[in-house]
């Protein structure tokens, strides 16, 4: 039942249709808690909060489903004014964004145009931007793109994802960049051909990538809820002396409050993923897809 209600998400978060009806009816039946809202205001005040008992964010305009260049053009300003909007409130966070809202399956140009353009302003704040990776279809376009970047940007960092096979040799190829990553198990429905299909070896294969991060000297956000990652990284950073200035903890929105604020208070750095805006359906579906227990809180919610 589990797996069928995942993959029923899955495809739902991909339907062009669905995600016109999410937009017409807008935040209801418990997107709310996963979403900050519609509007940078909104997600401004979220990160203000989060910011108030210690923890730090990266803000995702979200917006998965762009077929014209006017659209990818939009969708850039919207970053740029997210990033404007960070520098003026004083809120501490960063911007997280997905390059095919910024037009990748139109023009890889257009693409990095509008990321340099973004970048450039980043740059102009002092401030950080991570790509989020996407599907299997869009890895090595997203890894090529990323290493083109970082030839005249440091402030660029990009998402590795523990359940592709790919992902030992990615990292081994990123090393000589000194890549900020963000670690992750994956939320996309993949083929067995590319990806772990067992829970068990991408959780195994997950705590590898972290080592070999860590242990490279680099940056790393290891972004999970599951405490039993998040726990063998804290033993792994002790006992090889690994400063807390080395890593994060990432988490999303909404989920696991109370496992973030304990983080916090022991001293750890937490970043949460906070995504905004009206192109909101895609994230959501795969946020119910991951954990049935958000499942039931829509549930509760629909019929509250």
């Amino acid at each position: 039942m589990e797996l069928l209600m995942r993959n029923m998400f899955q495809s739902l978060g991909k339907s062009r249709t669905a995600n016109r009806l999410a937009k017409k009816y807008g935040l209801r039946f418990g997107a709310a808690r996963f979403v900050a809202g519609e509007t940078i205001q909104q997600s401004i005040d979220a990160v203000r909060g989060l910011n108030q008992d210690g923890r730090v964010a990266t803000l995702d305009h979200l917006g998965e489903f762009v077929f014209s260049e006017a659209e990818a053009l939009e969708s850039t300003d919207m970053c740029i004014q997210t990033l404007d909007a960070i520098a003026k409130s004083g809120v501490t966070s960063n911007l997280s964004l997905k390059m095919t809202s910024l037009g990748l399956d139109i023009s890889r140009d257009l693409c990095v145009s509008n990321m340099r353009r973004i970048l450039d302003r980043a740059l102009m704040y002092g401030n950080f931007v991570r790509i989020d990776m996407e599907d299997y279809a869009h890895c090595q376009i997203s890894l090529d793109i990323y290493r083109e970047l970082r030839k005249d940007y440091d402030n660029v960092g990009i998402v590795i994802q523990a359940y592709l096979f790919r992902t030992m040799q990615d990292m081994d190829d990123l090393h000589e960049l000194g890549a900020n990553l963000r670690l992750v198990k994956g939320a996309y429905k993949e083929s067995p051909q590319v990806a772990f299909p067992e829970k068990s070896a991408v959780d195994d294969n997950y705590k590898k990538i972290i080592q070999k991060h860590l242990l490279n000297g680099h940056y790393t956000a290891i972004a999970s809820h599951d405490e039993a990652i998040i726990n063998f990284t804290k033993d792994f950073a002790k006992k090889n002396g690994i400063s807390g200035e080395q890593f994060e903890f990432q988490m999303l929105y909404g989920i696991c409050e109370e496992l973030q604020k304990q983080l916090v208070k022991e001293g750890y750095r937490v970043r949460i993923y906070v995504p905004y805006g009206v192109d909101w359906f895609g994230y959501f579906m795969r946020r119910l897809a991951e954990r049935p227990a958000n499942v039931w809180f829509v549930l509760k919610n629909m019929f509250k």
